[in-house]
């Protein structure tokens, strides 16, 4: 399938797309999408110019730098996220699982090795993306309030308690939705984005020569000027593009078009604006270069307004990796990688708009807490860059094998500008790894943490449904003994949930055993998720008559779904009619009991029971009314 193919075939599910009028989605992508990379400004060439670096705002540096710059604005975000990997939709859906969703399945089932290798790298870079998102809030608020100190250097220690504030109120607001938080935040993006285009302006018609920046030459002969060392500035460069990832992680929120018309329009002019006036002010007075040149760049009379938007879009800009991370954290709840949670819709017309409760307080501890360890944007800056462009890195790689597979007519020239792209995005990573000790280590940190955590629950669930499957019955031996001694019939339907509907559920033998009657109707019901955001109409449900009042039933959803069961069997899309008050659940719900030499080591024995006991029970998961269900327990040793 090539590229337009690709794109061809995503229409045919616009019914997964966001609704609304191109105008209100762009509105909306620039106030929950762009903040991060949109705030970049505040704190990207102050970094580059910090001692540790060793750079002088001559006139060679400066010119180098923003062409590093612009060069990384146009490859990595423009090339690869908003032409190529964007098209690389999941049904609509964006962001590192869904990718890795999209890689599996291209690969198709014979090369299992490889589908384990791609799944192991969508786990890592989805943990990856987490730790930006504890990272991300912490060090943009922070970097916006620390204007404070440029207008009155007395008020330095009142930045750490109101950044707090700041974030606080943030996640709070989360529970309202992302379409509200982009109708609200849409605009004041909108006079972010204009105003520090204005103020690049006003400084780039004093200093006109910063145009010549779009030359690379200058990035080239940035590095032969500074020689090897200057191989660690891209630490400082890789915060320009910060946030990209967020652009293909968001893309289920507003859909790929508007987005892209945002970043065109939009985003992508005031950015190049305002890091060449930021350029401009360095070339006309050097000794911006030891304090932040963004604030510096701010007429007297501008700054204090300034430091009000500034955080306003910082608090923004924290939006885009919180709600990439409640996409994130849905597509990897659906695939199996972490323990289902309470998800709440917040748009009626579009469906990838959500709010995981769960995962919005873990971020919010961790951020407070990153926020007291630091207590600065420049300490936290360190720690900034090795989870985004590691995870870049994941994205091109698993570009590469869906090219490869599934573009036939487009392979030729994407392999080749991937290949490029992988250079680029490694050679952001090395140069970010260096900075381990001085704070990388805490994204590393947090994603092997994650990583762990969801390599054990997905391993975790495997032993579990290996052990009930050792203990269950074969259903066609099940059904004939039946026949030979059929039990006390009562009327109404009885829904077995088994994970294998192809044996006899746990709580059908329990209800058998204990109360010594069946139903007159009984359904063995399984649940899948597929490897796609969406499912077809043809596979959503498959049916099959079993005989002496037995039915097997197999619901499929997508991953981007939520899957309500009773609504699915009420509205007849398997061919079946279901009265829910005549209806009866029985479900299992297991113990587990770790054990020290079965399965995994005993400490990710422990972890997983943990997580299973604060997981959302799979009848909540399902929508299954409490009034229509019995759950019967079962223990299990892992």
């Amino acid at each position: 399938m090539s590229l337009s193919d690709q794109s061809s075939s995503s229409t045919q599910h616009a019914s997964h797309q966001p609704q609304g009028s191109m105008r209100t989605l762009m509105l909306g992508a620039i106030g929950v999408v762009f903040g991060d990379i949109g705030t970049s400004p505040l704190y990207t060439l102050r970094e580059a110019f910090l001692p540790h670096y060793g750079l002088k705002p001559d006139p060679g540096t400066v010119l180098g730098l923003l062409s590093l710059i612009l060069w990384s604005l146009v490859l990595v975000v423009t090339v690869k996220y908003v032409m190529i990997i964007m098209r690389a939709d999941n049904k609509g859906e964006g962001g590192i699982m869904a990718l890795m969703a999209l890689a599996q399945r291209a690969l198709g089932t014979a090369n299992k090795r490889l589908r384990y290798v791609l799944g192991i790298l969508g786990i890592f870079g989805a943990s990856l993306f987490f730790g930006d998102s504890v990272i991300t809030p912490a060090v943009s608020v922070l970097g916006a309030v620390e204007g404070v100190e440029v207008a009155a250097p007395h008020l330095k220690q009142w930045v750490v308690p109101i950044s707090l504030i700041v974030l606080f109120v943030l996640f709070l607001f989360q529970s309202r939705g992302t379409a509200k938080v982009g109708r609200i935040f849409g605009p004041v993006m909108v006079l972010w984005f204009v105003t520090i285009a204005a103020v690049g302006v006003w400084h780039i018609i004093g200093q006109p020569q910063v145009l010549a920046a779009f030359n690379p030459y200058h990035a080239v002969r940035f590095f032969v000027q500074h020689g090897w060392l200057s191989y660690f500035i891209l630490g400082a460069v890789v915060l320009a593009i910060t946030g990209g990832e967020a652009l293909y992680a968001d893309m289920g929120h507003f859909g790929r078009a508007p987005i892209r018309a945002a970043w065109f329009w939009m985003v992508l002019p005031a950015l190049l604006l305002n890091y060449f006036g930021q350029g401009a002010l360095l070339l006309s007075n050097s000794e911006a270069a030891k304090g932040n040149p963004f604030y510096l760049a701010i007429p007297a009379w501008g700054l204090y307004p300034m430091i009000a938007l500034a955080t306003l879009a910082a608090v923004i800009a924290s939006q885009a990796v919180i709600s990439g991370a409640f996409s994130v954290a849905r597509q990897a709840m659906l695939l199996g990688y972490i323990p289902r949670l309470t998800i709440r819709h917040t748009s009626e017309s579009a469906e990838g708009q959500i709010f995981v409760p769960a995962v919005n307080r873990i971020l919010l501890v961790l951020v407070m807490l990153l926020v007291l360890a630091f207590r600065s944007s420049t300490k936290l800056a360190a720690a900034y860059g090795v989870s985004v462009s590691g995870t870049m890195l994941i994205d091109t790689l698993l570009l590469m094998v869906v090219a490869y597979n599934s573009w036939p007519n487009s392979r030729r020239w994407v392999l080749p500008i991937a290949g490029l792209l992988l250079l680029v995005d490694i050679a952001f990573l090395g140069a970010n790894v260096v900075k381990f000790l001085d704070g990388a280590w805490v994204p590393v940190a947090l994603g092997i943490i994650a990583f762990t955590m969801m390599r054990t629950w997905r391993r975790g669930k495997q032993l579990v449904a290996e052990s009930l499957r050792s203990q269950q019955l074969d259903l066609d031996v099940f059904l004939g003994s039946l026949a030979a001694h059929p039990p006390h019939r009562v009327p109404g339907t009885a829904i077995f949930l088994s994970p294998n509907a192809d044996n006899v559920p746990h709580a059908l033998l329990h209800n058998l055993k204990h109360n010594k009657v069946l139903h007159e109707r009984n359904v063995i019901l399984g649940v899948r998720t597929l490897d796609a955001a969406y499912a077809e109409p043809e596979e959503r449900c498959t049916t099959k008559e079993l005989g002496d009042g037995f039915q097997q039933i197999i619901l499929r959803f997508g991953f981007a779904e939520e899957p309500d069961v009773p609504a699915a069997l009420v509205h007849g899309i398997c061919g079946m009619q279901f009265d829910m008050m005549d209806t009866t659940f029985f479900s299992s719900r297991e113990t587990l009991v770790a054990a020290e030499h079965v399965g995994m080591p005993l400490w990710r024995d422990k972890i997983f029971a943990f997580m299973a006991r604060n997981a959302t029970s799979a009848t909540d998961f399902f929508r299954i009314p409490g009034n229509r269900l019995v759950e019967l327990g079962t223990k299990v040793e892992i």
